[in-house]
């Protein structure tokens, strides 16, 4: 017979457990702990949440939920003790890990994995959940997105009638949620001047969710993020509580906007750039306010609010800068190349394609992804990490003169040929998949421009 362990001889094992994964070298501490307290007792997960006096708020999407908890723990910060995953570990030992650091916090500020999110849910009991957007995305780990969509209506239906279900609007399978819960509010862009009237070739969710018929757009912003209607059955996008309209956009530098709440409009500026940045300054804008968050905090938060890490982070290395931004499926890799040629197309860049399983080992997604409109301004294209030559095979179908192409498999090394073939005062554009982005920091991390991710975060 197993005897049970005491919470506090939990608490401490994992705490200790931290300690030495720093100590190590091994990482931050950011999912050991976690992992051991999970390991010990799942229930602990629980009794560490109902601690909480202001209960906890869950977000998850698939692009966009790291910046989207950044910005809305931003906001809610001032006002309140967070308990914050702030590193990015979103699995549920990254949430128990998070718990266990956070001492005399009021409040929980979790973003969470897709897949996760229904077992996170029936722990944590959430007094919010923020759902930002469904992409194909790791098809070998997830599925297809109606697989995911149906475990996140699952754990909709779970959700007590209280809590409040902050849904996006524009995305066809997540508006949909907003019909299954009493309490919701939606959000989305209401601005045609920035979208388009047709999907891209590459768009996820083209299908009525009802009746299977191709929906229309009478405007198209993120992929398949924007104003649909089924002409068969009529389903369309549900009525906004929360929009963005009268955005401008500021090239690499930043993004304005116009945030319509219930009790009045605010014009915001962030300090990053792009269409999707605006998704996930909503998304967080509208989890603060059901959380509380008055109109001023949430200018305030939103506007001293800097990227997260690896998300359109800039580092400075001696006279140079890196410009490092997360891809990691169609949908995202093409906003952030829209976003890049917008602001100016680069001269050189490194694009690092890994195939972990945190990344996804099928990376086929590459050939959906319009790279194309970087290849006119691009001098030289240093293509590493462990797929390397698969993507410099992706950017020669797509025009790029072979002898521009340098194929670095070692990130270390093209890391430092990019550097070598940027000039002095130039920035360096970064494109890596998951594991090599943290890869990436680390090794700017150890040669002093940059602090390692989890102490930034702290």
């Amino acid at each position: 017979m197993r005897l049970p362990v005491p919470l506090a001889a939990e608490i401490a094992a994992a705490r200790a457990a931290a300690r030495l994964s720093r100590l190590a070298g091994t990482g931050g501490g950011t999912t050991v702990p976690g992992k051991l307290l999970w390991k010990l007792d799942p229930s602990a997960v629980d009794r560490l949440a109902a601690r909480l006096p202001l209960g906890s708020a869950l977000i998850s999407a698939t692009n966009g939920k790291t910046t989207t908890a950044a910005m809305a723990a931003a906001i809610l910060e001032r006002r309140v003790r967070l308990a914050h995953n702030r590193a990015g570990a979103n699995l549920v030992s990254g949430v128990a890990s998070a718990l266990l650091d956070a001492r005399n916090a009021q409040l929980g500020l979790f973003e969470v994995d897709e897949a996760a999110l229904p077992e996170v849910a029936m722990r944590l009991r959430p007094r919010a959940i923020c759902l930002g957007n469904l992409f194909r995305d790791q098809l070998d780990r997830y599925g297809e997105l109606e697989h995911v969509a149906e475990r996140w209506r699952t754990a909709v239906t779970a959700l007590d009638d209280r809590a409040a279900l902050v849904v996006n609007g524009d995305d066809p399978q997540v508006g949909e949620l907003a019909r299954a819960h009493s309490n919701a509010v939606v959000f989305g862009i209401d601005d045609p001047r920035q979208g388009r009237s047709s999907l891209q070739h590459a768009a996820d969710s083209k299908y009525c969710v009802r009746c299977g018929t191709p929906y229309e757009y009478l405007t198209a912003y993120v992929g398949h993020l924007g104003d649909y209607r089924c002409p068969a059955c009529g389903h369309a996008r549900p009525a906004l509580t929360v929009r963005a309209t009268e955005i401008e956009l500021h090239g690499l530098d930043a993004v304005a906007f116009t945030l319509a709440l219930p009790d009045g409009d605010q014009r915001i500026r962030l300090a990053v750039p792009g269409l999707y940045n605006v998704y996930n300054a909503l998304a967080a804008a509208s989890l603060a306010h059901a959380l509380g968050a008055s109109a001023g905090e949430i200018v305030t938060g939103l506007t001293r609010f800097d990227a997260a890490f690896g998300r359109f982070e800039r580092i400075a290395v001696g006279d140079r800068r890196l410009l490092m931004l997360l891809i990691k499926n169609p949908a995202g890799a093409n906003e952030a190349v829209r976003t890049i040629v917008d602001g100016a197309a680069p001269r050189v860049a490194v694009i690092a394609l890994n195939d972990a399983i945190a990344d996804g080992r099928d990376v086929s997604w590459i050939w959906d992804v319009d790279f194309e409109p970087l290849i006119p301004g691009l001098q030289m294209l240093v293509a590493t990490g462990d797929r390397a030559a698969e993507l410099a095979l992706r950017f020669k179908y797509g025009g790029l003169d072979a002898a521009a192409i340098d194929v670095v498999p070692d990130l270390k090394a093209a890391l430092d040929r990019g550097l070598e073939l940027t000039q002095a005062d130039g920035e360096l554009v970064l494109l890596p998949t998951y594991t090599a982005m943290l890869a990436l920091r680390k090794i700017v991390a150890e040669r002093g421009f940059v602090r390692p991710y989890w102490e930034r975060a702290a």
